[in-house]
Formats: C-alpha cells, structure tokens, sequence
C-alpha cells in the first residue's frame, strides 16, 4: 500500500470472502480495487465435472456460481449450459445434483489426491485469468468475490457475484434474477460469511501489535 497506492488487489488465501474483507479494512483501498478470487475456480470445478459426465468439451460448458467460497457456494445449474443448451435438458436432477455437490466439494477432493498441501494448479489459472482481465482491459465477466452494498440484498460483505473485470478493477457488479430457493441459499452462503468476518472484527479494529 505504501510504494504501489494504485494496486489492485487480488485476495488469494482462505477463508476467501473473509479475507477479502481484512484486505478491504486494512488497505482502506475502494471497493472495486479489492477482489477475490474464488468463483473462477469454482465455476472451473464445475464445468469441468460437467463435461465429463456428458462427454463433451468444458470449452463449451457455461457455469455459474455463486456466494462463498466454500461448501455454501451455490453453483445455479439454471444458468449453467452446453452451447447454449441449459443443463436441466441435458441431465437428469440427480445426477446434476451429486456434481453441485461435488463441486462444492471440490476443495477437499483435490487435498485429498494430493496428500499434503493444498490446491494450486487452479487457484494459479484462476488468479492469472483475472490478472489479465485487469491489466488488458479485457472487461471480461467473471465470478469474483466483490464488495455487495445492497446487490442481491445482503450488505457490507464480500460475496461471490459475477463482475466486470477491466482496468479499474470491479466495474461492474451483475444481478441475476434468482428464484426464492436460490435467493434463500445465497443469503445462507452470506450468513456463512458473516459469521467469519464477525469473529475478526475485534482484531481489526485493534491498534498494530496488540494481542498478536
């Protein structure tokens, strides 16, 4: 913050959308400029599963999640296709069903493949996918976890939400029209969130030093 007050930063380390909310707090850098990554991931997880259960190429398949990064996300299969065909056509509520719930998952599968550790593979596509948005001005539309002032009605939280990445950072939050029982999971994911972030304000609000 001191020798680059124009960075953008790009919140990596869990618990994602809490620590968002440290990196927002301690950098006292504006909303747009502070953004965690996790739905790339998520959503990569996700259509990946996808194309191997229809056999097809994840280059075709669309995703769409959101909410925290963790086993609250809501992965929407409503908004999620294969070439423009939306999944509910394509696979049966169960089986569409066990992948949402592998994806959510997912984090715990690949820790457990690896033995030690955690992921990274990913997480390092995900981040430079955003990296590049942002230095080309790509203004791509990704699922990043953003600053909500009232979007989706949750407020004061940083929440996975699909976003415009350009040069500014955060240039735009999108809300999608979401049924009651996504809405309802989407606030529960929140909640999830606060319940972190409530646990850390104590120390955010104490001077450097104290009760480390």
């Amino acid at each position: 913050m001191k020798y680059s007050p124009n960075a953008i930063l790009i919140v990596v380390t869990n618990p994602l959308d809490a620590m968002c909310h440290v990196a927002y707090h301690t950098s006292g850098f504006p909303k747009h400029r502070v953004i965690g990554m996790a739905g790339i991931l998520d959503s990569a997880r996700f259509r990946t599963f996808v194309a191997q259960a229809l056999n097809v190429s994840v280059s075709d398949v669309v995703a769409f999640v959101l909410g925290g990064h963790g086993d609250t996300m809501v992965p929407l299969a409503r908004y999620s296709s294969v070439a423009g065909i939306p999944l509910t056509d394509l696979m049966d509520p169960d089986t569409l069903q066990a992948i949402v719930k592998r994806t959510r998952d997912g984090g715990a599968e690949i820790v457990k493949y690896l033995k030690s550790g955690s992921a990274y593979y990913a997480p390092a596509a995900a981040a430079a996918e955003m990296v590049e948005a942002i230095l080309l001005d790509r203004k791509r539309v990704l699922p990043c976890s953003a600053l909500l002032e009232g979007e989706y009605g949750i407020h004061d939280l940083f929440v996975g939400v699909p976003v415009k990445l350009g040069a500014r950072g955060i240039e735009k939050v999108y809300e999608a029209r979401l049924t009651p029982e996504e809405h309802a999971a989407l606030l529960k994911s929140a909640a999830a969130v606060k319940e972190l972030v409530d646990v850390m304000a104590p120390k955010l609000h104490q001077p450097a030093g104290v009760g480390a």
